[in-house]
């Protein structure tokens, strides 16, 4: 009686109405509420705690700590060095790994559980011995850490009641075992993430959608928050996206292996506003379901390892809601790595067209559909403003004369990549997602060197030049004898995006002409196949189309 008496003393802090282990799961006795409970055994404390023999003496432990080799969360991004399970850790997983039965206590050995209950049931709570896909534990947390990992507090910046044990992370520094008042017996509420905060911080994180948006599910499909008690983005924060145990994608404890199953959570309609899951299943798309694993957040410059993902062109940490004009990025690609035009690798992109380059640069990723005379798949060379002509991505154009310009573009003008390059449909969400049209290409463009002329031919065209100009040979003499009496294509005679500097001369590429040579064009008995500019609204041509030659035939 007298034992049983001071233990009762011991942890009477930890029984307070309202906070008590006696009211949660870990009362394991008779009269315990959860579902796993024991047969008889009326004590409540003695599953975890012993007055006398206890392994260790701090805190009076009851059970024989675990054997088992823990394999251990490891991941690109990790700076700290988790090791095998130590200290209040291991304690916590002589139950919760499901290694050593529950009633196998040091003072009363064999205590019998309800429903043939021995171990930890399979299920969240035993995180058995692979500890990969749960939060690392048992790492020393100390300012040299800080330093390395620039996205973790300080320890003297760790907000209380997070705790370090002895400089360590460890179970107890997020868990308080007698008292379970913010579910999962966390020490403070995760609601906006308010927990993860204490140790870890993001740059942009607390303006980004992530954080301040109050969508909510809608009901359709499956919970994307099935591990927390939250409803809206917002109060679920960092868990829209990460799960702190049993993650799916052990690497940076996603909820999901799949990297892009855990942006479709959200975005296939059910909580964000539009369906950007369903533009990936067109015919030509950013295929992120084509890889699994490949992408690295730490990989610099162009990946060497050909992939694609959402996080290539999203940062989930630091994307919102927010106006911007061409060229300047996005708020939705806000924080993304890409390279600059000079070709050098920039961590937080200015500008749309930089997070384009990181793939469609250097080493090309797709080659052209067409085949020009000048051929060059360097996307960056191809905006280059040092070109003679280019459309304006990267700087306003060369050219002063465009009258088939629909307002309000001008010739001071600059545009995306995505006004040509993104889903099709006018209530599709912006961005080269998916399309139906190849090249993700927002409307059709034929490119068949003789082709019928139509709105639908050159919708894509006609959405920034005005199709009466361009037929009333406003911008040049012949187009409506080429484009509309002919049926060539503008792809015949126009590369639409530039051509490189490096590759042609002033008289053979101003206004984007790069002759297709691979839909029925010949060249001159000379050997000749190009443009040549004389001048304004001046100009000559080499080339044998449709049965006429033109031997320097000039307009």
């Amino acid at each position: 009686m007298q034992k049983h008496y001071l233990l009762f003393l011991f942890l009477i802090p930890f029984m307070v109405s309202g906070q008590s282990v006696v009211n949660s799961v870990h009362n394991l006795s008779v009269r315990g509420p959860g579902t796993i409970k024991a047969q008889s055994e009326s004590e409540i404390c003695i599953f975890c705690h012993t007055t006398h023999t206890s392994a260790p003496i701090a805190p009076l432990w009851n059970r024989n700590k675990s054997g088992a080799a823990y394999l251990l969360y490891n991941s690109s991004t990790l700076d700290a060095l988790p090791g095998q399970p130590d200290g209040s850790s291991i304690l916590c997983l002589s139950c919760h790994d499901g290694t050593i039965a529950l009633g196998n206590l040091i003072s009363k050995p064999g205590v019998e559980f309800n429903k043939g209950v021995t171990t930890m049931p399979i299920g969240k709570s035993n995180l058995t011995t692979d500890l990969s896909d749960d939060h690392p534990i048992s790492f020393v947390y100390d300012a040299a850490l800080a330093v390395k990992d620039k996205e973790l507090n300080k320890p003297t910046d760790i907000m209380f009641p997070v705790q370090l044990e002895k400089g360590k992370l460890q179970c107890t520094s997020c868990h308080d075992p007698h008292k379970d008042i913010y579910n999962n017996f966390l020490v403070a509420t995760n609601q906006s993430s308010n927990l993860c905060l204490s140790c870890h911080k993001t740059n942009n994180w607390m303006a980004s959608s992530h954080q301040t948006s109050n969508n909510t599910w809608n009901g359709n499909g499956e919970n994307p928050w099935f591990h927390t008690p939250y409803t809206t983005v917002a109060t679920n924060a960092c868990e829209n996206c990460h799960n702190p145990h049993n993650a799916g994608g052990k690497e940076r404890l996603m909820k999901y292996r799949k990297e892009e199953d855990n942006c479709y959570d959200c975005h296939n309609g059910n909580v964000a506003t539009t369906n950007i899951q369903q533009q990936f299943v067109k015919s030509y798309r950013h295929n992120v379901s084509g890889y699994v694993g490949v992408h690295n957040p730490i990989e610099v410059g162009i990946p060497k390892d050909k992939h694609v993902e959402c996080s290539d062109c999203h940062n989930a940490h630091a994307a919102k809601h927010a106006d911007a004009t061409a060229p300047n990025v996005k708020a939705s690609n806000a924080g993304v790595q890409g390279i600059s035009q000079a070709g050098t690798v920039v961590e937080s992109v200015a500008y749309e067209y930089e997070i384009c380059y990181r793939c469609h640069s250097q080493n090309a990723v797709t080659p052209s559909s067409v085949t020009h005379v000048i051929a060059q798949n360097n996307v960056r060379m191809e905006f280059d403003p040092g070109n003679y002509s280019y459309h304006p991505v990267a700087a306003i154009g060369k050219n002063n004369n465009v009258p088939s310009l629909i307002s309000p573009l001008t010739t001071t003008s600059m545009i995306y990549c995505s006004d040509c390059h993104t889903s099709d449909g006018a209530n599709s969400p912006a961005g080269p997602h998916g399309s139906i049209y190849p090249q993700i290409l927002k409307s059709n463009y034929n490119r068949s060197a003789y082709s019928p002329e139509s709105v639908m031919a050159y919708a894509l065209c006609y959405s920034c030049h005005d199709r009466n100009s361009i037929l009333s040979d406003q911008t040049f003499a012949y187009h409506k004898l080429h484009v509309a009496q002919q049926a060539i294509s503008c792809v015949a005679c126009h590369d639409s995006h530039g051509i490189s500097s490096s590759q042609a001369s002033p008289q053979s590429s101003t206004h984007l002409i790069n002759f297709n040579t691979g839909k029925g064009f010949a060249q001159e008995a000379d050997g000749l196949l190009r443009y040549e500019d004389t001048g304004e609204n001046h100009g000559k041509c080499y080339l044998t189309c449709h049965g006429k030659k033109h031997s320097g035939l000039s307009y």
